[in-house]
């Protein structure tokens, strides 16, 4: 089993940043571990989707709240 949500401030940084700093925060945990990403830059919606099915990971949640974006991911079992 997963241990706890890992979360990822990345509010008031730009594209690529947020994505970066998620694929950071994943790497080397083990499948099934959860990261929450805040981001206010709006393409981060795009990107964590994009993200999320080129890597095999599971987009658990995205959401808005204000100028806040919250994205939910589990990391997959796919080695890339």
């Amino acid at each position: 089993m997963a241990g706890a949500e890992t979360e990822v401030d990345a509010r008031g940084l730009w594209c690529p940043l947020p994505v970066l700093r998620l694929a950071k925060a994943l790497a080397g945990k083990p499948a099934g571990s959860v990261a929450r990403l805040l981001a206010t830059d709006p393409a981060a919606v795009q990107d964590v989707e994009v993200y999320c099915r080129e890597r095999g990971h599971d987009l658990v949640e995205s959401r808005r709240d204000a100028d806040v974006f919250s994205f939910r991911v589990r990391k997959g079992a796919r080695l890339r």
